[in-house]
């Protein structure tokens, strides 16, 4: 989803002290929840991390719970929040998985979307390969957001 007219990449943030990062699917009960969860982990509060749904559902995905407290990462009181246009317009980067055309656009933004696997309905088993695939992007994310362009 990145628009070739964007000049801004990942290592161009907003703000070069603290990038901002927002993660965005449907529910925001699985995926962006994994995503805002393991950024956060990764990169401490060296970035701002939000994720939101274009649909939110009432709960985090129970197997998604499980999954992320397999690695230490306790996401069992998050909520689901529905997307704004202002939580778009606060973020230097705006990654979607899955929600398509409800996220709105903004001129100066970095949009990305990931192709992942929706846990939702999933047993934990199923959900493990989508959270490990999510680590291995947020893990570039952070080295590009934290270290890239920046000496």
């Amino acid at each position: 989803m990145s628009d070739p007219q964007n000049p801004q990449n990942p290592q161009t943030p907003q703000n070069p002290e603290k990038p901002s990062v927002l993660f965005v699917c449907v529910h925001n009960a699985g995926r962006s929840q994994m995503a805002a969860a393991l950024l956060t982990h990764l990169a401490g509060d060296r970035v701002e991390v939000r994720s939101a749904g274009s649909a939110p559902a009432e709960h985090v995905n129970p197997a998604v719970v499980e999954a992320m407290a397999e690695v230490g990462i306790d996401i069992a009181a998050e909520i689901p929040k529905v997307l704004t246009a202002e939580a778009v317009r606060s973020s230097d980067v705006v990654i979607t998985m899955g929600c398509g055309d409800a996220c709105p656009y903004f001129p100066g933004k970095t949009y990305l979307d990931w192709k992942l696997d929706d846990p939702a309905g999933q047993g934990v088993a199923a959900v493990r390969p989508i959270r490990d695939e999510i680590r291995a992007r947020v893990h570039d994310l952070v080295g590009e957001l934290t270290t890239g362009g920046r000496g």
